[in-house]
């Protein structure tokens, strides 16, 4: 079983959503927030296959939303310290230049606060994981769950997939923080809608 644990820091908006695959053979790893129209789009990999896609929501949307919590679905956010020889490229980072402004510093205040012996030194950034349509835990809702490890050997593992999670938490290497307060619907959008958008700053 999964270990949860609440997460006691003030809300703040994440700007997270559905998905679109992307055709993603031989391609590079996509990173960081872009503004397309009236919506903030963001990469994420598809926790069942590890293949890349997109995610959107208008920039004014309210949060949290209004749903009933079994229609909630997770949303996993591995954040890596500083250290941690993951990459070159996170869907999120935080150095040299934060790339998701509404939401990293956040995660990564979080992730400090609630785990200051991996996290104490700083934060490199972090990802995105969700079922992509037809998945057992594709929904209409999403549950944002950081995913924190619990010592600095176990952040050497790149996590993009359930399977991962599941198995760090299980040795002990990770645990999960939902923070239900910031349960967000979710827009699917293709690739080239993200590649027409602008950096977010």
């Amino acid at each position: 079983m999964l270990r949860r644990i609440p997460l006691l820091v003030a809300a703040a908006s994440f700007v997270l959503a559905a998905v679109a695959a992307m055709p993603a053979a031989g391609t590079s790893i996509p990173s960081g927030e872009v503004i397309h129209g009236q919506s903030v789009l963001e990469p994420v990999y598809n926790d069942e296959t590890g293949a890349i896609g997109y995610v959107s929501t208008p920039m004014h949307a309210p949060d949290p939303v209004k749903t009933n919590p079994r229609a909630w679905a997770p949303f996993y956010l591995p954040v890596y310290p500083v250290g941690s020889t993951v990459g070159p490229t996170l869907l999120c980072e935080d150095v040299p230049v934060e790339n998701c402004p509404d939401h990293g510093p956040l995660v990564a205040g979080a992730a400090q606060a609630i785990m200051p012996s991996v996290y104490g030194g700083g934060v490199i950034g972090h990802d995105h994981l969700m079922d992509f349509p037809g998945g057992t835990e594709f929904n209409i809702a999403w549950e944002p769950v950081l995913v924190l490890f619990t010592n600095a050997a176990a952040a050497n593992e790149h996590i993009i997939m359930d399977t991962q999670i599941d198995a760090a938490v299980a040795r002990g290497d990770a645990i999960l923080v939902p923070v239900p307060q910031l349960t967000f619907h979710c827009e699917a959008v293709p690739a080239v809608v993200y590649g027409l958008g602008t950096p977010f700053r």
